[in-house]
């Protein structure tokens, strides 16, 4: 039984019984009772006072006699003002729980072949280091974000962007070129993409050693310290050798290719490693080495049609100043691309590869602006969804102890953070004395579960518009809004059903809930408009706090009623259905998340 449908069409008909009026459904406007007020939902009465020109207290009291008569959802009323307090018919509220229990993914739609298709891009690493701290929120959100979108009846698919060229690229080449004396994964016995990364690291070392050595020259010189610095920077042999190395890339350079696609399978699997750990995978990778020259060559289109302009060494720019904006580069002087023409070459395969309706891209908020321009971009150059691009914009993840900076290699990097989350939540599980009765791979699975579980809803219960900082001790609580609290308590409520031997009595039909289950049922019709907002406010941290509260919320009623020792053989088996349905809805929920549940703790 939809309560709120219900009440909704008997107001509607209330309203035309007694004043003569047909009005809007949305007038009709109804919300949680307030605490300390004797009901369970309130009817709020201003907007039908222009239809009975009464006062407030009439009008509610009108309605309210009106809807007991003839609205079998509504037991008692009581009128306060401008606000009428419903009381639910205890018979509404089993029909409630029926629903629920009928449907085994209660508040979630499923799409069909006419559903919306959205793509939603997350990840984006480069080749030249391994995913870190920042990479997971990313990932995490990303793929929250999918499944909260399918849970709202769209067709989604998921996809990466590979940063596999450019400068950074060939930084880690050129240094293992010079020092690596032909290492490889196996040789070293390290990750793929870990190997590359200290590359990177120690180019940046020696790029820093040449140009502190360069800077104290030109001052010598009598250059200004600001002056010295950058053109040090600029006339690095490193760096300069680093370009060198870029354009013969782009040349297509055999020797540079070979080594260059070596490399980048070396960290591909890494990648795929740390992907599979955090639970995440895509339906489409594409790579910025076939992107850029689709872009480069609707950059071409562009300009022959008028929509961009070349200056006189040959670069092509965009105009945006009549959008407020300014001159945006597209491609260099010397022919090669930038970030925003390898977008605008992505965008081009992607709506060639699937009829897009909407395109969302997670990527941190110091990209803002690039994406705004891009909005423009692909609307100017036609594009049906350029216009309507979602650029879902997080904030950065900071640690007790500062920022991460990749180039000097003190990144929390993403596979020591997962194993670092695996091994304290061993840790937590054996001293609480939770795991004695389990085998050595249970307890290793249920540690895998939990530590991943507390690492992804610590970053997912923050809005994701926010700077968070991350604290790994907070994470892995058992206590409080942390996931470990959420699934200890799903494996609580499975072994409560399984102590009740699976055989569940069915419900009286004229059981009458009491307030504490009321609200639990109120809870979980919730989940419908909490999917909702989450899917239209593209807002992962409103499942997790919606968990969060009916998780604390369970916990209250099991504080205060005994299931399984219920007074009666009808609130047992009404307490078992609840609790079941409350696990569902955890399970559910924390699957939106990414989030495993274990059976067992």
């Amino acid at each position: 039984m939809n309560i709120e449908k219900e009440i909704n069409s008997s107001v509607l008909a209330a309203v035309k019984e007694l004043y003569g009026q047909d009005v809007p459904k949305k007038m009709v406007q109804l919300q949680k009772t307030r605490p300390g007020f004797e009901g369970n939902l309130t009817l709020v009465v201003f907007p039908f006072l222009k239809m009975s020109h009464k006062k407030p207290q009439d009008t509610a009291q009108e309605l309210g006699e009106e809807l007991m008569s003839h609205c079998k959802a509504v037991s008692a009323f009581n009128a306060v003002g401008g606000f009428l307090n419903l009381v639910i018919a205890p018979e509404a509220w089993l029909g409630l729980l029926d629903d629920i229990d009928r449907d085994p993914h209660y508040g979630e739609r499923a799409a069909t072949e006419s559903s919306p298709l959205v793509m939603v891009e997350y990840s984006s690493p480069n080749t030249n280091k391994p995913l870190h701290l920042g990479h997971v929120r990313n990932n995490l959100l990303g793929w929250s974000l999918a499944k909260i979108l399918e849970a709202n009846g769209n067709r989604v698919v998921k996809t990466n962007i590979v940063n596999d060229r450019g400068i950074h690229i060939m930084k880690s080449m050129l240094a293992w070129m010079k020092w690596g004396n032909g290492c490889t994964p196996e040789s070293t016995g390290k990750k793929g993409d870990h190997l590359i990364g200290d590359f990177y690291v120690l180019f940046d070392k020696h790029y820093k050693e040449e140009c502190a050595e360069l800077e104290k020259k030109f001052m010598a010189d009598g250059m200004s310290e600001d002056d010295a610095k950058k053109k040090a920077e600029q006339e690095a042999p490193l760096i300069r050798q680093a370009h060198h190395m870029l354009v013969k890339w782009e040349a297509g350079d055999k020797e540079t290719r070979d080594l260059w696609a070596k490399m980048n399978a070396w960290v591909y699997k890494g990648f795929d490693e740390t992907y599979k750990a955090l639970g995440v995978s895509f339906d489409k990778i594409y790579y910025e080495s076939n992107t850029y020259l689709v872009g480069k060559n609707k950059v071409m289109e562009g300009l022959k049609r008028g929509l961009f302009y070349q200056k006189e060494d040959g670069s092509i720019w965009a105009d945006l100043t009549g959008e407020g904006l300014d001159q945006k580069l597209l491609i260099r002087a010397d022919g090669t691309t930038v970030y925003m023409t390898q977008d605008i070459g992505t965008a081009e395969m992607r709506f060639s590869d699937y009829p897009i309706d909407k395109m969302i891209y997670v990527v941190g908020n110091e990209q803002n602006y690039h994406f705004q321009v891009l909005s423009l971009l692909l609307d100017r150059l036609g594009f049906k969804w350029g216009k309507d691009l979602v650029h879902f914009s997080y904030g950065m993840v900071e640690l007790p102890n500062g920022k991460m900076k990749s180039r000097e290699g003190t990144v929390v990097d993403a596979d020591d953070l997962v194993a670092e989350m695996i091994s304290d939540a061993r840790k937590t599980s054996e001293e609480h004395g939770q795991s004695k009765e389990f085998s050595e791979a249970e307890k290793q699975e249920i540690a895998r579960i939990v530590g991943l579980g507390a690492l992804k809803y610590f970053i997912l219960k923050v809005d994701a518009r926010k700077n968070m900082l991350f604290n790994p001790a907070e994470s892995i609580d058992f206590n409080g809004n942390t996931g470990p609290f959420i699934q200890y308590t799903y494996a609580r409520i499975q072994s409560i059903l399984r102590k009740s031997g699976g055989c569940e009595t069915p419900v009286e039909t004229s059981y009458a809930p009491n307030v504490k289950e009321v609200e639990l049922i109120q809870k979980l019709d919730a989940f419908k408009a909490a999917v909702a907002d989450a899917g239209q406010n593209y807002n992962p941290a409103g499942i997790a706090n919606y968990t969060y509260e009916l998780t604390k919320l369970f916990n209250q009623f099991y504080h205060d009623y005994s299931i399984l020792s219920a007074d009666t053989d009808a609130e047992k088996a009404f307490r078992l259905k609840l609790a079941r349905n409350v696990g569902k809805t955890i399970k559910n929920a924390m699957e939106l998340l990414g989030i495993e549940v274990p059976e067992r703790m």
